[in-house]
């Protein structure tokens, strides 16, 4: 026992013949304090080692996520989309969740990491998870993360994306295609804020911020139970719609301007191209089904 925490148990065994002795009693009296102390010294080390490993972790990842969305912006705040800015800027100061609804390759991310820098939440990390991207099998893996042993594989313990998103915003994108236990599973991090990691016993409170995307019909999905009601409600706090671009097509030279910017940084041109009016009436024209993705894929 050191500084009245009880640290460990230190036991002695013979051979089952002999008796011990007072003095055997007094040598390990002697023995106490210095072996608390080199147990606590040892215990501090192995805190602090695994505190380096997991900053060093959380380095690489969020580095790898800023070089991802580098250059991310919301072009077309004045025109398009000044409407869904404006709810953006309402809602970002709160901490409800927020789900985003528009077609596939609206920009549903760009507003997500929008709300979350114009949040509270702005230093804190804003984590993107894909649920139609990870395999139903490795889903709690990933968002819950686990503990050595828990399979096989599992060296060492690994937080989750939503520990990860620890005291930020966690971005679940394609929400509509999460599996059923899943639904139930993300319902309790809504609800208690909490979660438990694969093969763990220990609950682990988190402090995040929901923001959820989809471009399928949820209402739909529920009707049909293919999706929980008291998740969609939980989720549907603050509903933006993001309106397609061939709703948008103000836009279009402005997009256009920024994608043809970005991509000439990318490939290190001096001069940059201008689109010809006889092409800019072209994509004009076009509906663009594959809405903002598309027309940076045509770019």
């Amino acid at each position: 026992v050191l500084e009245k925490t009880m640290l460990g148990i230190f036991s002695v065994f013979n051979n089952g013949r002999q008796g011990f002795a007072p003095r055997h009693v007094h040598l390990l009296s002697l023995l106490v304090k210095p072996c608390a102390i080199a147990l606590t010294n040892a215990l501090r080390f192995r805190e602090l080692k695994n505190l380096k490993e997991r900053l060093a972790d959380d380095s690489r990842y969020f580095q790898e996520e800023l070089n991802r969305m580098s250059g991310e912006t919301v072009v077309g705040t004045g025109n398009g989309l000044k409407r869904v800015m404006d709810m953006v800027h309402q809602v970002a100061p709160l901490e409800s969740p927020v789900l985003l609804l528009g077609e596939t390759g609206t920009g549903k991310e760009v507003i997500a990491n929008a709300i979350h820098n114009l949040s509270l939440r702005k230093e804190g990390p804003f984590i993107r998870v894909n649920c139609g991207a990870i395999a139903p099998s490795l889903l709690d893996s990933e968002l819950f993360g686990y503990e050595k042993g828990a399979f096989t594989g599992a060296v060492a313990r690994k937080r989750g994306r939503i520990e990860r998103a620890q005291g930020g915003t966690l971005f679940l994108d394609e929400i509509g295609e999460l599996s059923a236990g899943a639904q139930v599973r993300l319902l309790r991090v809504l609800q208690e804020r909490e979660i438990d990691r694969v093969g763990g016993s220990e609950t682990i409170k988190v402090n995040i911020r929901v923001i959820a995307a989809t471009h399928r019909n949820l209402e739909k999905m529920m009707a049909q139970e293919q999706f929980r009601a008291d998740l969609f409600f939980r989720l549907r706090v603050f509903p933006i719609a993001i309106p397609p671009l061939r709703e948008r097509k103000g836009d279009i030279p402005d997009l256009v301007r920024h994608f043809i910017l970005k991509k000439s940084r990318e490939m290190k041109r001096i001069n940059i191209p201008s689109p010809s009016t006889d092409a800019m009436e072209r994509l004009l024209a076009y509906r663009w089904p594959g809405n903002i993705r598309e027309l940076e894929n045509a770019v």
